[in-house]
């Protein structure tokens, strides 16, 4: 398993993409993904220090939760020499010359090879150096534990299948960003390594304009504001994020600006515009504030949060989230400087017909009661 692989095995940002029910039913087996002998001149050295070198684009907090959820074990030479199984170690252990340093995880090792599929994509703009394309609601962007086929990279895949400087499995092509399953909107693919490279930069420098729309519980007191707070792990629900407080050195710093497009009493539409693009952000963040976004199950947001008692809301309301069953967010806008040329280019989407439909919905609803 190369050194990329077994960085998305444990990388925070597929979180989406796991199964959470055969995760919960599984048999409690761990499985080798990754193993490493240390050199017989290695001074001793903490492993977790020591596998930030020998495991790239790892970070150090990826590694210890790893360690503290008991996933990186070691054998050591002693214990090698009397059959001994390897052990389960935390983050302050000393690595020394012959041990062999396991990474064990509780889901099977699968194939993580793309094959293209045939899979209609949805293309707004294509040229030698990059596509953006646009992603419904219900569709996985990569492959991972419980969705190994069908996914937006497969799809990509098939569609520059006759580009020969096009490899679906070369992480130096490809998406350079991402958005949630049941996230609708724009995203851009990268067809050269010199493409990806620029975007990624813009990117990271936090040089590219995104924008979303939301449909969130509550009214705002505010038309506009800002909303900062580290995004990492729940630790109650791995399946989830939460907010941390930006001096706490836990999670990864994150921002978003938000802006009242229209109010309905109980709900709020508002446009929110990323500094940053962590896992979940515009999710948790509206949640940390107090405004989860309608229809979003994981973060409370399928529970009648504001409004009346009657049974006729209570019945509206579930008529909400039959139209549209999913977190109400959609990334309208995308923004960037072409890698080639540096024009700048920008891209917008129109609402998704469940999220405009809902919109109305709750438009005419207010409309009714004033």
């Amino acid at each position: 398993m190369t050194n990329d692989e077994v960085m998305s095995l444990m990388e925070d940002d597929d979180i989406e993409a796991l199964d959470a029910e055969a995760q919960e039913d599984g048999d409690g087996q761990l499985y080798e993904h990754f193993r490493l002998e240390v050199d017989k001149g290695q001074v001793p050295l903490r492993i977790d220090k020591y596998l930030m070198e020998h495991m790239q684009h790892q970070t150090r907090n990826r590694i210890q939760a790893a360690a503290d959820a008991g996933f990186i074990q070691v054998c050591s030479a002693d214990d090698m020499a009397k059959g001994r199984p390897a052990r389960p170690v935390k983050s302050n252990y000393k690595v020394r010359p012959g041990d062999v340093v396991f990474l064990m995880l509780d889901r099977p090792h699968f194939d993580t090879t793309i094959e293209p599929e045939d899979i209609p994509l949805d293309v707004r703009y294509e040229d030698d150096h990059l596509m953006v394309i646009y992603k419904p609601a219900g569709m996985v962007v990569h492959p991972g534990c419980g969705n190994f086929h069908g996914t937006l990279v497969h799809a990509i895949a098939w569609h520059l299948r006759n580009l020969p400087s096009y490899d679906p499995n070369d992480p130096q092509v490809g998406l350079v960003h991402r958005i949630d399953k049941d996230t609708s909107g724009l995203l851009v693919v990268a067809k050269t390594p010199e493409a990806k490279t620029s975007l990624g930069k813009q990117f990271f420098n936090h040089d590219t304009h995104r924008s979303y729309v939301a449909l969130v519980w509550g009214n705002f007191v505010e038309d506009e504001g800002r909303i900062e707070g580290n995004i990492g792990r729940d630790v109650r629900d791995r399946l989830r994020m939460d907010v941390f407080a930006p001096d706490s050195g836990i999670g990864k710093p994150a921002v978003t600006h938000y802006r009242v497009l229209e109010r309905y009493g109980y709900t709020t539409l508002v446009e929110c515009r990323l500094e940053t693009g962590r896992t979940h952000q515009i999710r948790a963040h509206m949640k940390h504030i107090g405004h989860p976004l309608f229809s979003d199950e994981r973060y409370g947001g399928c529970e009648i949060l504001r409004g009346e008692r009657t049974a006729s809301y209570k019945a509206y309301i579930q008529n909400c989230f039959k139209l549209c069953p999913r977190q109400v967010l959609h990334a309208k806008t995308l923004g960037f400087r072409h890698p080639a040329t540096g024009q700048q280019m920008d891209f917008t989407s129109d609402l998704p017909d469940d999220m405009q439909l809902l919109i109305d919905k709750w438009r005419n609803y207010f409309k009714n009661k004033l």
